[in-house]
């Protein structure tokens, strides 16, 4: 049986580490995104949507089955989208469409990337949208959901001052800061890493498996993903 991952938002801080990962885990990889990946090897189908509206359209001709892994990295803010109906139009109506259309085709495992602040009783739009978005695709039941919800992620922020601010002054005082605090920031290749395991670990779980599949719903938390790409020396 080939494996195949599908993913978007694979250009985003997350993302780019993300398909290194699964290009070294599956036969083949599905990119959908709007440039091509800084990342490309032989084993990766990239197809280029101009507008997510028209995801439709991509997934007719894709090949995405069963056998099929599906990611999401996609997200923006406020600012880059411009207005509070954009932001809300990617960070949730995009990624719950994406997750639909991987349901129609059968895809049984589902792994998003959230953020830590979800919380649907937030004041804050950013976290609302987020927790709505992780409620919306829990309901669509997949047989393995996994949600990420990172802390402030470390790494190249284009047209976010204010989380390069945050990273800047972490930096002068990262060596005072123990990982087992929960809002430990965390590197986006870590997130990554995380993610990727994740999904190893289920594959390799699933291989030995002789009872039916008990659908599962899995949230890992900022400190988790610490402490499972810790690096031991």
């Amino acid at each position: 049986m080939q494996r195949k991952a599908i993913v978007i938002g694979a250009t985003g801080l997350v993302g780019q580490h993300l398909v290194k990962q699964l290009s070294e885990l599956y036969d083949t990889l599905i990119v959908i995104a709007r440039r091509p990946p800084r990342y490309i090897n032989a084993c990766m189908r990239f197809y280029q949507v101009n507008d997510f509206e028209n995801l439709a359209e991509i997934f007719a001709n894709v090949g995405v089955d069963r056998n099929t892994d599906a990611f999401s990295c996609l997200g923006t803010t406020k600012k880059q989208a411009g207005s509070d109906e954009a932001f809300r139009k990617v960070d949730h109506d995009y990624n719950v469409n994406f997750a639909k259309l991987c349901q129609d085709k059968g895809v049984e495992n589902f792994f998003l990337l959230s953020s830590m602040n979800a919380e649907a009783e937030s004041r804050f739009l950013y976290n609302r949208v987020k927790a709505e978005t992780e409620r919306t695709i829990m309901a669509l039941d997949f047989a393995q959901l996994v949600i990420f919800r990172p802390s402030l992620l470390l790494g190249k922020h284009k047209g976010r001052p204010l989380e390069s601010m945050g990273q800047k002054a972490f930096q002068l005082i990262s060596p005072l800061v123990s990982e087992s605090l929960s809002l430990h920031p965390i590197s986006a290749k870590r997130v990554a890493n995380a993610m990727a395991m994740s999904a190893h670990s289920i594959y390799e779980r699933s291989k030995y498996r002789t009872e039916p599949m008990i659908r599962t719903t899995e949230i890992i938390e900022n400190k988790q993903m610490l402490a499972m790409t810790r690096v031991k020396h």
